[in-house]
């Protein structure tokens, strides 16, 4: 079992920066971020590999959002630039504790951990 505990969100004008971030009670794979915005599913925002070597991102954040992570701290973290309303949303951490065939998933079903969320909004 690990437990993974988000912090970061909060309030922050159009434009502005936030950073979110991850710690996990163990030893991860590759972890993730994905976002809930109020009326919409649940969507894929980030990803990275345990090495950190490899990521991948939506389309919606690329070259505005950048993930990282410290294995030794056990935390994975979500820097988020040039903010826009659109990325208003619950932002949920997510872990695998074991290998993928794929090395750095995105789909919601790949990840068997989560965190509570933190809450992020982007005002105009």
């Amino acid at each position: 079992q690990v437990q993974l505990v988000e912090s970061g969100g909060g309030l922050v004008q159009a434009g502005g920066s936030l950073r979110l971030s991850c710690a996990a009670s163990g030893r991860t794979f590759s972890m993730g971020w994905f976002r809930q915005a109020p009326g919409k599913e649940q969507e894929f925002v980030a990803a990275i590999s345990r090495s950190g070597g490899s990521t991948r991102y939506a389309d919606s954040v690329k070259g505005r959002f950048t993930i990282s992570r410290d294995n030794a701290k056990n935390t994975v973290t979500l820097q988020m630039n040039s903010l826009k309303p659109e990325d208003t949303a619950v932002y949920y951490c997510a872990a695998r504790t074991a290998l993928s065939t794929i090395l750095v998933p995105t789909t919601r079903d790949d990840y068997g951990y989560w965190g509570q969320g933190t809450r992020v909004t982007v005002s105009s």
